[in-house]
């Protein structure tokens, strides 16, 4: 087991803020599949509410992981696309699933550790 020094990455505790707020995750992964727009992104984040997910695209722009584009047309479109940071992601967000898949699914919903 790898031992970890808190005080070798000060900026830890944040990132988790960040990309552990409910439903964070769920967005960052749909925008990394390649959803784009708002719909397609609350479609792939099963369960997520409208208001939720308008407050984390705003979370996560002001944090820098996406940028939002207005198309000044009628009806105004409007997209959503990780940024450098949002991309840099991508094997966090894999070794999460990976860890998902191996012990939270792996297990019955009644065994609890």
């Amino acid at each position: 087991m790898t031992e970890f020094d808190v005080s070798e990455c000060p900026g830890y505790n944040r990132a988790v803020e960040i990309i552990g707020r409910r439903w964070a995750g769920a967005v960052i992964r749909a925008m990394l599949g390649g959803a784009t727009r708002f719909g397609e992104i609350r479609d792939s984040a099963d369960g997520i509410t409208d208001r939720v997910l308008s407050q984390r695209l705003k979370d996560l722009e002001a944090e820098g992981v996406l940028r939002r584009t207005v198309h000044p047309q009628t009806p105004v479109r409007i997209e959503y696309h990780l940024t450098e940071k949002g991309r840099d992601l991508a094997d966090v967000v894999g070794a999460i699933s990976q860890w998902a898949d191996q012990w939270q699914m792996a297990q019955s919903p009644e065994v609890k550790n």
